[in-house]
Formats: C-alpha cells, structure tokens, sequence
C-alpha cells in the first residue's frame, strides 16, 4: 500500500505471532471463491443472540481494457462523460491528465490528451477492494494513480485506471489456499475500498440507530465530527503508538482488559466496518466519525454493533477478548485522521 497503508504490526509481537484465536460463535468460512465469482463473506457478528452476516464483496465482472495514448478534438456538443466513454479511458481519467476541474466545460476545437492504461468499468454494487482482488492488483496504487479522495464511494460506469501490472485470475481449477493467502486487508483497505459503487441517481445510506440488518450499500459519512473522543475502555496501556521494534511498528495503543469488558465507541459516528477479515485483529470494528476521523477496535470477543449503524459516544459496541493475533485479552485502539493513523494518547482525555 502507498498513503496510509502504513504497517498495520500494532499487535504484532515480536516472537513468531500465535494462531489467530476466533471470536465466540461466529463461524469463518472454509474457502475462499474463485475471484471471478468473488463473493467472500466475513464471520457472523452475534447481535442480540443472532448472528447476522456483516460485511461481502460482491462478485466482480473483469472487464478491463486496454486503451493507448491519443489525442482528441472536442466538437461542438461533446461532453467528457461521452469522450470518456468513447475512449475507454473514462472522464475522471480525463479530468486528471487534462487538468480538468468541475463543471468541466469543453470547448469546441479543445484538444484533449488520451491517457493510455487498463481500464475497469465498475458494476453495480463493486467495491475497491473487490476489484483489486479480482485482478490481483494493490487497491492502494488504484487508489493513488486514479487520485481517489473521501469519501471513496465508486460510480456505476465509473473507469478505473488499474496498475500495469494488474491481470485478472485465470480460469479454471483454483488454489484456494493460495488465493486467500494472497487476499489480504488492512485498515485502509476497509476504510477506503469497502464501499459498494453507487448509480448516478442513488445516494449514500444514512447511518440508523437501529438497522434491522447490515447495510450493504454505500454509507454515508457522519456531517460533521463532535469534537472530542473518550477511552474506549480503562486498563493498563500494553503497547503505545510508534516503533515497537525493528521493522515494527504500532498504529495504535493496546490496551489490557478483562474479557468481556464493555468496549465504548469514542465517539458519535457510523459503523463502517465490523467483523474479522483482518486476521491479525481478529473481531475488528472501525466507526466513521466525520471530518476524516475513524475510530478502530481490535481484538474483540464479541461484536454488539452491525455496519451502517449510528452509534453515539460511550455506546457498548463490543466486549474485549483475545481475538486475532494476540494471548491476552486486550483492546487494540486506532485513531486515523484523513487515513493517516495519529496517536490516541494526544487526542483522548488526560487520565
């Protein structure tokens, strides 16, 4: 990863890392599918007593081509979406190398510049993350060449420029120990590739108190951040934000608690993420609070909250365990500002 897909190694021990211990009753899936009928589910989260799924990456249709360098002269009536359309390469990609601002006026006899690359056409419902996985590609460099910004969300018909190296998963028989060793996330990854591509008529789903099931569109961010953030839980800090050792580094702080301790969101927000797919965390909750702020919580044994759900600051979301990689229970807190991962220790209350 590039920008803020720093080393996620914050539990890491230094010796060898234990086996990843499962949160209680949420079963994980045996396999992984192949990517071309991508459909990976996370384990279930317990929410009432029910285990509900949380979290999927919708199939992705790889539909990439190859668009050479070239030139165009707008006529009278031309519009970017069309030239982008008709070039393969896209209006955002055309925006960016023409230097192109909003509301992108052409004018006729301009001369538009052709960026050459691979490009995928987004469907329906595809996320980031799920594209970058079906052509086996690092969402971060998506990310970065095609000039992504908060908050994330992909356009139906939206082309995205994909790295040269990028190449979808050859058909036929498929190694699945192989594909999901070779399929991982991070942090980033969720906050910045999860959200599902929206129509040009659609709109973000506004965070619920109370959602009857996850949300499994594109969620809407907070409007506004509340301005402040409180422990998550109190107990002895284990691991402090920085260098743990070589080639080791913590984006957070560990903190020890009982298992079973009530684990409170920080602060008001939305639940953009909850579930277990980064391994190294085990149960994993991450809240958007608004203004490029997102909370963290690793290592929980039991997660009380479902994504899209609005949640208001000291609100139970979770109970600490011993989940992911770590022999003690304990709470793994991250604080991220604008993706970049900031110490908690300097935002939350004097204790």
């Amino acid at each position: 990863m590039l920008l803020g897909a720093v080393l996620l190694a914050g539990c890491i021990p230094a010796a060898p890392a234990p086996p990843p211990r499962p949160i209680a009753s949420m079963p994980v899936p045996s396999s992984t599918p192949d990517s071309f009928d991508f459909e990976r589910q996370s384990a279930s989260d317990v929410v009432g007593g029910d285990a509900r799924p949380t979290w999927t990456l919708k199939p992705v249709a790889t539909n990439a081509v190859r668009v050479t360098a070239g030139a165009y002269t707008v006529r009278p009536g031309d519009t970017l979406r069309a030239i982008g359309e008709m070039s393969g390469a896209g209006s955002e990609a055309l925006a960016l190398e023409n230097d192109l601002t909003p509301p992108f006026t052409l004018r006729a006899g301009q001369m538009l510049h052709i960026p050459a690359g691979l490009y995928h056409r987004v469907g329906t419902g595809e996320t980031g993350i799920g594209i970058a996985a079906a052509y086996r590609a690092d969402w971060g460099e998506i990310i970065t060449i095609n000039a992504l910004a908060e908050p994330y969300i992909l356009r139906v018909g939206q082309r995205l420029r994909l790295p040269s190296d990028a190449r979808p998963a050859p058909p036929g028989p498929v190694n699945v120990g192989a594909r999901a060793a070779a399929f991982t996330l991070d942090i980033d990854d969720i906050v910045t590739g999860s959200q599902p591509a929206l129509t040009e008529s659609s709109r973000p789903t506004a965070g619920n108190a109370a959602p009857r099931q996850p949300v499994t569109t594109a969620i809407a961010a907070p409007a506004r951040f509340a301005g402040r953030f409180e422990w998550p839980l109190y107990g002895p800090i284990l691991a402090r934000f920085g260098p743990l050792a070589p080639g080791k580094v913590s984006d957070g702080i560990n903190i020890a608690a009982a298992t079973g301790t009530p684990i409170r969101a920080t602060a008001d927000g939305v639940v953009a993420y909850a579930g277990d797919q980064i391994g190294v965390y085990g149960g994993l909750i991450l809240i958007n609070h608004g203004g490029g702020w997102v909370s963290a919580y690793g290592h929980a044994a039991r997660i009380d909250v479902q994504r899209g759900q609005a949640v208001r600051i000291g609100d139970v979301i979770g109970r600490a365990g011993a989940t992911g990689q770590v022999q003690t229970s304990q709470l793994h807190f991250q604080l991220r500002k604008n993706r970049i991962p900031v110490d908690p220790m300097k935002q939350l209350p004097p204790r």
